[in-house]
Parts: C-alpha cells; sequence; structure tokens
C-alpha cells in the first residue's frame, strides 16, 4: 500500500456545524440512548418520575424499593384512601431486549395472588414499562386477555406457583384457582419509551435528568396596582426602613404619598419581589422541589453578614443588602441560565417576607 493510498482523518458531522455546546460537553446523546445506561434503579427512578406527570389522575406516587415488594414497583394511588381507593402499578422491568412472556410470569402471578390474599385491591392499570419495550407475543397477549389468561393458567405450576415468594408454593387449585378465573386480565398493559420520554418531559425532573436547558422562562408578573396580602410582611419591612431613614414609622402605604424617593423605591422593590415570585413558579414545574428553596438559601448565605452589619438606618441596611444579592455568584444553582438580578435582589424580599431578613429589628 502506497501513502498515497491512505485517506485523510475528516470529522464526520452533519455540515460540519458545531458550536460552543459541542465543544464544552460533546454531541448530545438521544434521550433514549442516556437510558441505556440506566441502572435498575436509575429506571426505577425515571419510572416514579413518569408516573408523576399524571399527578392531575394521582393523589401521590409511591415507589416500594427492595425485597419483599410483592410485586409493587411504582404506584400511583388515585386517592388518599391509597390502595382501596384505587391505584395503578408500573411494573418496572430493564433488560437488554423486548420483554416476552416468559421475562414476567412471575408478575402476572404476584398481582394475582397477593390481591387474592388482601394484601392489597386489584389494580384499575398494570403497566410493564421496560427501555427496549415488549415483544409481539406479549403484546399480542396485552390484546387479547382471554388468551392471555389461558396462557398464564399454562404456566403457572411451572413458571410461577413456587416463584411468588422463596417460602411457599401456591398451586392454583381451590379458591385461588376459583379467583384466577374471575380476575380481569383486561388491566395488563404497556408504556412505549416514546411515550415515557414524552411524559416525563413534563415533569420537574427532566432538565436535570437529561440537560439540555431549562424550557425559556415566561414574563414575570407585574405587580398589581393594590397590593396583596402575600406581600403584608415585606411591605411593612420596607416602610420601616423608610420611616426610620426619616425619624418616623409609618403605619400603611398612604405615607408614601408626596414622598416620591420612597415611592419610586417601593414600586421598584415590589417589581424585584414579584420577578422572584416568577421564578419560585417556573421552579415548581421545571426543577425538582427544593431548588429554588437552595437559591435562597445560597442568597440568604451570601448577604447576611452585609445585612447584620452596622448601618444608619434601615434603608440603608436594604440597599447594601439587595446591592449585595446582585453581585452575587449563582453558578451552582440548576436555575443560572433563568435568574437574573432583578430575581436575586426579590429573594431578599421574600426572605423579609418570611422574617428571615429584617431592616428594622423593632418593628412592631
Amino acid at each position: 500500500m502506497e501513502p498515497n493510498d491512505f485517506k485523510k482523518l475528516e470529522p464526520n458531522s452533519k455540515n460540519n456545524v458545531y458550536s460552543s455546546e459541542h465543544v464544552v460537553n460533546g454531541i448530545p446523546i438521544p434521550k433514549t440512548k442516556r437510558i441505556e445506561s440506566f441502572s435498575p434503579d436509575e429506571w426505577e427512578e425515571f419510572t416514579e418520575e413518569y408516573a408523576s406527570s399524571h399527578e392531575s389522575s394521582y393523589h401521590k406516587v409511591v415507589r416500594y424499593a427492595g425485597t419483599g415488594d410483592k410485586g409493587l414497583d411504582v404506584v400511583g394511588f388515585l386517592t388518599d384512601n391509597t390502595f382501596s381507593g384505587g391505584w395503578d402499578n408500573y411494573q418496572c422491568k430493564f433488560y437488554d431486549h423486548p420483554l416476552a412472556p416468559s421475562d414476567v410470569w412471575v408478575e402476572f402471578g404476584k398481582i394475582i395472588y397477593f390481591s387474592y390474599t388482601g394484601e392489597y385491591t386489584v389494580p384499575r392499570k398494570y403497566y410493564f414499562i421496560a427501555p427496549k419495550g415488549i415483544g409481539t407475543t406479549l403484546a399480542n397477549f396485552f390484546a387479547k386477555p382471554e388468551e392471555l389468561k389461558n396462557k398464564i393458567r399454562g404456566a403457572w405450576e411451572q413458571k410461577i406457583a413456587s416463584k411468588i415468594s422463596s417460602t411457599f408454593k401456591a398451586p392454583l387449585t381451590g379458591k385461588l384457582l376459583t379467583y384466577f378465573n374471575s380476575f380481569n386480565f383486561s388491566i395488563f398493559d404497556s408504556v412505549s419509551l416514546a411515550d415515557l420520554v414524552h411524559g416525563h418531559s413534563t415533569t420537574p425532573f427532566h432538565s436535570v435528568r437529561f440537560g439540555g436547558g431549562l424550557a425559556q422562562r415566561p414574563e414575570s408578573e407585574i405587580p398589581p396596582a393594590n397590593t396583596a396580602s402575600n406581600e403584608n410582611n415585606y411591605i411593612k419591612q420596607l416602610l420601616f426602613a423608610y420611616g426610620e431613614c426619616e425619624g418616623e414609622k409609618p403605619q400603611n402605604i398612604h405615607w408614601l404619598e408626596g414622598k416620591n424617593k420612597y415611592k419610586n423605591n417601593f414600586n421598584r422593590q415590589r417589581e424585584r419581589f414579584y420577578h422572584a415570585e416568577s421564578l419560585r413558579n417556573f421552579s415548581r414545574d421545571n426543577v425538582p422541589s427544593g431548588t429554588f428553596e437552595k437559591l435562597q438559601e445560597d442568597i440568604y448565605q451570601g448577604v447576611i453578614d452585609v445585612c447584620d452589619s452596622e448601618h444608619a438606618h434601615g434603608f440603608e441596611k436594604m440597599t447594601e443588602t439587595i446591592k449585595q444579592a446582585a453581585q452575587l455568584s449563582i453558578d451552582s444553582s440548576p436555575l443560572k441560565s433563568v435568574t437574573n438580578i432583578v430575581d436575586k435582589q426579590g429573594i431578599c424580599h421574600q426572605l423579609a417576607n418570611n422574617n428571615i431578613l429584617k431592616w428594622v429589628e423593632d418593628d412592631e
């Protein structure tokens, strides 16, 4: 082979178009491929997160972990009466192939046996959740409940009876057989991987689980002309801060009339508070619970020393504190990309609203 026979290595990309994001993080991994790297525990966590996308249907979602789960993995309860109020079961199977009947015979047996013994009621729906989906044979059984029933009956003695529990055998005879014959086999179904990913994309867990950034944040609400009841505490603190600067003690916002310096400042602080409230609402739908509260804690830790320092009056204390908040770095927060200066300043007023920060100590 001659040297000229070697082909020059060229990057293989779509139109050779790269971005700074590619340089930092590499070529994005499709979500379905990323799922292949999950562990069985992560697959159950993912399923629990997916089930939470049906929050309008479920009172709560519970994941049963460990051994002795009696065939329960992730359960969505329809009411606070748990099993007696109706429920759906999501049975997680993290296999490298589409599910075949031989993979799940014992799962059919568990749900039939333990509902027979009264451990729980029969679920409304029983979904098999697997990254590779279900095979043709199992799909055909789900479409034909009577055929599924016959196949389970035929497999019971060899594939199910001694595998429901390691401590006993459950032959399909007597009252159990009678119960089996009346069981509703149409409850069994599956959820496709595409539907799982789509449903998961509507949950607050999606961006953390798969990356790709947060959704665009809506415009913040404009403060209404009249103050709302959820503003009472921080507004009281603002008024006392202004009043301390003037040697007065305002009782309500009417004190601001004719005082443009303070009225303009008051309007700015309300806008900041509402910006922070909109960020709180955005986080509720787009990141896991507790993320916004962690950001509030970071802001608190970043400003408390300034707030606790000596100041001439409460107005100066408030001004210096929110100035410090504006300068804080929040690189560790998942909300970094959608948080701006006015949000960080508004969080100070949220903290004041919760009496965590105070501009005037003797404000009663």
